[in-house]
């Protein structure tokens, strides 16, 4: 039975606002690690009424560095991890108890998740497949934001039809909180999109085409006023990388130049004078 035993991971950061509700929804499994990250509020006595182990990493200003290192915290073999945004349904959790009792179980499942967006289940968004659970022995997790983790063996997509088994994503951002996250989200898509040529057509169709996918294709168009802000975001979102992307390939270039315009007037002040 040791073999069946399964941990949950949440990685942390004045996390309180929903962690309590989190905590109950997990507390029928085995082992819960909080990975807290610097937490200055009730975060970390949360922990400790749900009686979690709690292990600390350094603030990375993303979770992905982080994630190894909180599942490698755990002590059973099987990890479930969770947002500490995120409810995990109690079909889920027979799901995944299910699963590990099975002779030769995949050593990972992509778990479908429902968000929330202007108090709308955005259905545009579902499945938002994730893949958070898996055997800790076969996963590396690539420390690029939002990289899903390597898996070494068979996996396993839990069908989309599956509602009842989906993580329910409890934040209900702003626009202004959207925004903010586009801006430094964007700024991490840097890091392993640096290669990336930006044409001009890229710049003036791929936000559009986003758009199209998330208002029309994936159903936007049936949640209202929100399905239509949310799919302009996420256009905005692809717009605001490859814009950066523009920046950061061309500032060199552009630096270049205007030191030469800049030398250029000081030796035609110089010969003035």
């Amino acid at each position: 039975m040791g073999n069946e035993k399964i941990s949950v991971v949440i990685n942390t950061l004045n996390s309180e606002q929903y962690l309590e509700r989190v905590l109950r929804s997990v507390a029928p499994f085995d082992e819960i690690v909080i990975c807290d990250m610097g937490s200055q509020d009730a975060t970390l006595s949360l922990a400790a009424q749900y009686h979690c182990r709690v292990v600390e990493h350094a603030p990375t200003g993303f979770v992905e560095p982080a994630r190894n290192f909180a599942i490698q915290s755990a002590t059973h073999p099987w990890v479930l991890v969770v947002d500490s945004d995120e409810l995990v349904p109690q079909a889920l959790v027979d799901f995944l108890r299910t699963h590990v009792a099975k002779e030769t179980p995949e050593e990972g499942i992509r778990i479908p998740r429902k968000n929330f967006f202007l108090g709308h289940w955005m259905r545009n968004d579902y499945p938002d497949y994730t893949c958070r659970f898996f055997r800790k022995s076969c996963v590396f997790w690539p420390p690029f934001i939002h990289h899903q983790p390597q898996i070494e063996g068979r996996t396993l997509t839990i069908p989309r039809k599956r509602t009842d088994l989906a993580f329910i994503h409890l934040i209900n951002p702003s626009v202004s909180m959207r925004l903010q996250k586009i801006d430094l989200y964007t700024d991490k898509e840097l890091e392993r999109r640096a290669n990336q040529h930006v044409s001009t057509a890229k710049l003036l169709f791929s936000p559009w085409v986003r758009f199209f996918k998330a208002y029309f294709l994936k159903g936007g168009v049936f949640e209202g006023r929100a399905g239509y802000i949310h799919a302009k975001l996420q256009g905005m979102y692809k717009f605001a990388t490859l814009a950066k992307l523009y920046e950061a390939q061309h500032i060199t270039e552009q630096d270049a130049d205007l030191n030469a315009f800049t030398t250029q007037e000081a030796q035609v002040k110089t010969n003035e004078q």
